[in-house]
């Protein structure tokens, strides 16, 4: 069992975008940030549920295809699950429709109480107020022997790595520049110490970095 993370961050270290309105609520710099993930035969199939077959191959579409292998369970931030749009509404499922891809138990860390809920296609949302230490426990347990990846946000993700307790980190480096949102890197000094290494350019022009214990 590994304990993984996987983010698109831009060339100065950005995961987030600052650019959502009502009327856009991902904003136009997520949809750069993801642009060549979301090409992908592997997004488009699994996340979009896409039976097309079409769709980007090659590079991006292996690490695609790693970020969905081996999983048995999801450890996310509430803002990932979308809390932060309806914190107050008993009813509100996420945004990630009525079938999530995720298709494993997803650990949600927030501080707002909710019952489980359990979707269609095998996932089931817990809600847990937990420290990093906490939550690993509980999503190894659940995750019978596979990988847990901590999916998200950049907060929650960089929490898990000052704790020590990632194995590997994927970051796609997107070549744009955003100037703004959370920061992955931020007081993580010293992290690449105990990791190997391994860099690969796609076509698209990302550069996907591996750090592995």
């Amino acid at each position: 069992m590994a304990v993984r993370v996987d983010l698109n961050i831009s060339l100065d270290g950005f995961a987030t975008t600052t650019d959502q309105t009502p009327e856009n609520p991902f904003g136009p710099d997520w949809a750069r940030l993801t642009e060549a993930y979301a090409a992908t035969r592997t997004f488009r199939a699994r996340v979009m549920q896409e039976t097309s077959g079409e769709g980007t191959t090659g590079v991006d579409d292996e690490y695609a295809q790693a970020y969905f292998a081996e999983v048995g369970a999801e450890i996310m931030g509430a803002g990932m699950f979308g809390l932060h749009d309806a914190a107050d509404d008993p009813d509100w499922r996420g945004w990630w429709g009525d079938e999530p891809p995720f298709h494993v138990p997803v650990f949600v860390l927030t501080h707002t109480p909710r019952p489980t809920l359990a979707m269609a296609g095998g996932t089931t949302f817990h809600f847990l107020a937990a420290t990093p230490t906490e939550a690993l426990g509980r999503a190894s347990e659940a995750a019978g022997g596979k990988d847990v990846r901590i999916g998200g946000g950049a907060t929650v993700a960089r929490e898990f790595l000052k704790a020590g307790l990632v194995d590997r980190l994927h970051v796609a480096i997107v070549p744009i520049l955003l100037g703004r949102g959370a920061r992955l890197w931020d007081d993580l000094r010293g992290f690449e110490d105990g990791y190997s290494v391994k860099s690969e350019v796609a076509p698209s022009g990302i550069t996907h970095l591996t750090f592995s214990r």
